[in-house]
């Protein structure tokens, strides 16, 4: 089934960083890279002022892992990366969040699919438009639809940055 990993740095080496999740999300079995996204600087929503802003890209996959199992690893690689859970929305070496596990529905406290906040975030949409033009995300339409109504400012292309396929 497809999977849709949204990733984002605004501490440390950023786009190091990034690469190296890519890379690691992909070293053990159970993921196969489809596509990522271009690399965009975004400014941060929510979360305290002051904080600088974010590199943020798109991951399409496909699975065969479980989603508990892919929050698993999710998580893992954002501990490896020196993620502290400190401060909602506060400042992060590295997220990963799961945006959608092929079309399964999960509300649980660890784990809600789709991402609950997915459909309004320009963070999100407009890099995943760019991995996937075609993508959807269940129980709110087509991801190029749900693009035209969010405010894209704030999120800013990096032509000079730009992920390498985990087996480059």
């Amino acid at each position: 089934m497809k999977v849709v990993l949204a990733l984002g740095s605004n501490l440390g080496p950023r786009f190091q960083t990034l690469q190296g999740a890519v890379d690691t999300l992909f070293d053990a079995p159970g993921l196969e890279f489809v596509s990522a996204s271009p690399v965009y600087e975004t400014d941060p929503v929510g979360g305290p002022a002051g904080q600088k802003p974010y590199l943020n890209a798109i991951v399409v996959a496909e699975t065969t892992l479980q989603p508990r199992t892919l929050l698993e690893r999710a998580q893992s690689v954002e501990t490896a990366f020196g993620r502290v859970r400190a401060e909602r929305w506060g400042p992060r070496t590295l997220d990963v969040d799961l945006i959608v596990v092929g079309d399964v529905v999960c509300e649980e406290p660890e784990l809600t699919l789709p991402h609950p906040r997915a459909h309004e975030r320009a963070f999100v949409l407009v890099p995943w438009v760019k991995a996937d033009p075609d993508g959807v995300l269940p129980g709110h339409g087509r991801v190029a639809e749900l693009l035209e109504g969010v405010d894209k400012r704030g999120v800013r292309l990096r032509e000079d940055l730009k992920l390498q396929r985990p087996d480059d």
